[in-house]
């Protein structure tokens, strides 16, 4: 494991996954171009991406997908108004229903469902079917990196580059 000096000591948790695990630079290859296909605006999937970050408390995804914004030249107070998006006045009516799905699919419902029939009804509104499976794998994308970033706890704001180099 390397220190990385911004960081004092710290240290990730696990040396570099895509050394251990070389398939895993395929898989999240192919999940960035499914995402990438352009029925989703970028902004729109970096946004439900920092939610999941916040929801699961990953201090690594909320930095990343915050960064992610920042290079987008998203407004800070859209980015920050993420965690309250409900709320918020920043967010056009698609962006709400990605957010709603993206939030259903990490949140218990103890009535019912997780994601309703009203919300998915919601997000045809706004989303085609290509949009709809594209959100689905975006949201999916996310999750399939929690384990890595919960178990293996990399350093927020350091490249998987700087902190695994070998």
């Amino acid at each position: 494991m390397t220190t990385i000096p911004e960081h004092g000591n710290l240290q990730s948790r696990l040396p570099n996954p895509a050394t251990l695990v070389p398939e895993l630079g395929e898989i999240g290859a192919a999940l960035s171009k499914a995402t990438g296909n352009g029925s989703i605006p970028q902004t729109t999937i970096s946004l439900v991406q920092l939610r999941v970050g916040q929801i699961v408390a990953s201090t690594y995804l909320t930095v990343l997908h915050t960064g992610n914004l920042r290079k987008a030249e998203e407004s800070e107070e859209r980015i920050t108004a993420v965690a309250s998006w409900q709320e918020a006045p920043y967010f056009s009516g698609a962006e709400r229903a990605a957010l709603a799905l993206g939030e259903a699919v990490l949140t218990p419902n103890p009535r019912g469902e997780r994601v309703s029939d009203d919300l998915y009804a919601e997000a045809s509104k706004h989303y085609d079917e290509t949009a709809l499976t594209t959100l689905t794998m975006a949201i999916g994308q996310v999750c399939f990196f929690l384990p890595l970033a919960l178990i293996g706890k990399p350093l927020p704001g350091a490249a998987p580059a700087e902190q695994w180099r070998q």
